[in-house]
C-alpha cells in the first residue's frame, strides 16, 4: 500500500467520480480505477459503490477515507516542517556570547532574527571566550559573538560592530556631573572589573590609557558577573568600565558616562565566529542577517578571521 494509492482513494471520495479524480490527479481513469480496486483487495472490503453517475463511499470506505485524510494531513505537516528546516525558517540556533543583552546591536540582531524566523528556536549560551570557542568546535554552539582580536582557533569569522567604552560611576561621584569623562579624570580612581570576559580585555584598554612607568591603575578584580560589578559600583566600592550595551539595564545608585581622550570615544570591536562546515540552515540565515546589518568592508570577512576595518553603525 503506497501513499499515492491513499491519495487516489481520498480524491475519488472528494470528487464523487473516478473520472474527475483522475483528471484532478493527471492520471488515466483506468489506472486510478485499477489502483483503487487493488487497494480494496488488499483491505478485503469494498470502499466505493460504483454507479452510472459516479461513485460513493461505503460505510467502510467513508471511515477509511476519514482516516486517510488525517494521515495525509499529518504527513503534509511533516513534509512542510522538513522543508522549513531546510530553508532555515524553522529549527534550532545556538548563539554564544558574554556581553550584555540589555541593549545594543546584539540584542537588536536577535530581535530582528526572531521577527523574521519565528519558528526557529534560539538557544543562548553565556560563557567565557574559551568556552564559547570550544562549543563551536564540538558543535554545541553554532555561532559566538565576542569582543577582542581575531582568534586563531576558529576558521570562520566576520567583523561586526564596535561599541563605546562606558564608565559606570556611583551617582554621587563628583565626575557624575560631567556629560563626558576623559581618561585623565580617572587617574586616581579605584576600578572594579570582572575576572570574566570581557573584563580582561577592558583591563588591557584601561592599562593602555592610564599606565605610566612605575604607576599602574588601581584595579580590583572580582570573580562575579559584569552585572554584579555594577551593584558594587552602586554601593560606592569604586568605578568600573564596560561596553555600551550594558547601559540598557538600570542599577540603583549607578550612572553611565562616556570615556574619551583627545581622539574621541574609546571603542571595542565585536566579531562573529562559527565553524566551517556547519550546515545548519538557521545559521546561514543568521549570518545573512548579520551581513545585511553590518556589511563587509575594507578587505572583507573570510576564513581565519580575515582583517577588516571595524564599521561604526548606529545601534
Amino acid at each position: 500500500m503506497e501513499i499515492k494509492h491513499l491519495r487516489y482513494a481520498e480524491a475519488a471520495e472528494r470528487c464523487g467520480s473516478f473520472r474527475k479524480a483522475a483528471d484532478l490527479l493527471a492520471l488515466k481513469q483506468s489506472n486510478l480505477s485499477r489502483r483503487i480496486r487493488h487497494l480494496e483487495e488488499q483491505l478485503g472490503v469494498a470502499l466505493f459503490e460504483r454507479t452510472n453517475g459516479g461513485v460513493r463511499p461505503t460505510a467502510a470506505g467513508r471511515d477509511f477515507v476519514n482516516g486517510v485524510r488525517r494521515v495525509l494531513n499529518d504527513l503534509q505537516i511533516v513534509v512542510d516542517g522538513a522543508k522549513a528546516v531546510g530553508r532555515g525558517e524553522a529549527g534550532y540556533l545556538t548563539i554564544g556570547f558574554y556581553t550584555s543583552l540589555s541593549a545594543g546591536n546584539l540584542r537588536a540582531s536577535l530581535v530582528e532574527y526572531g521577527r523574521r524566523f519565528p519558528q526557529v528556536e534560539i538557544k543562548t549560551i553565556e560563557g567565557s571566550r574559551t568556552r564559547l570557542f570550544d562549543g563551536i568546535q564540538n558543535s554545541m554552539i553554532d555561532i559566538a559573538i565576542v569582543t577582542g582580536e581575531p582568534a586563531s582557533d576558529c576558521n570562520r569569522s566576520m567583523v561586526l560592530w564596535s561599541e563605546r567604552i562606558i564608565v559606570a560611576l556611583p551617582e554621587d561621584h563628583p565626575l557624575a556631573a560631567n556629560e563626558v569623562i576623559y581618561w585623565t579624570d580617572l587617574k586616581h580612581e579605584r576600578f572594579l572589573l570582572s575576572e570574566r570576559d570581557p573584563g580582561p580585555e577592558i583591563q588591557d584598554i584601561l592599562v593602555a590609557k592610564l599606565s605610566s612607568p612605575g604607576d599602574l591603575p588601581d584595579v580590583v578584580r572580582h570573580d562575579v558577573s559584569p552585572e554584579n560589578i555594577k551593584s558594587l559600583v552602586g554601593a560606592n566600592r569604586g568605578v568600573s568600565l564596560m561596553c555600551e550595551a550594558c547601559m540598557g539595564a538600570s542599577y540603583t545608585g549607578v550612572v553611565y558616562r562616556e570615556a574619551r581622550d583627545g581622539n574621541g570615544s574609546t571603542r571595542i570591536g565585536y566579531r562573529a565566529y562559527w565553524r566551517d562546515g556547519n550546515d545548519n540552515p538557521a545559521l546561514r540565515n543568521f549570518i545573512r542577517l548579520l551581513e545585511e546589518r553590518f556589511p563587509p568592508v575594507a578587505n572583507g570577512n573570510g576564513p581565519r578571521g580575515a582583517s577588516s576595518r571595524i564599521p561604526d553603525p548606529s545601534p
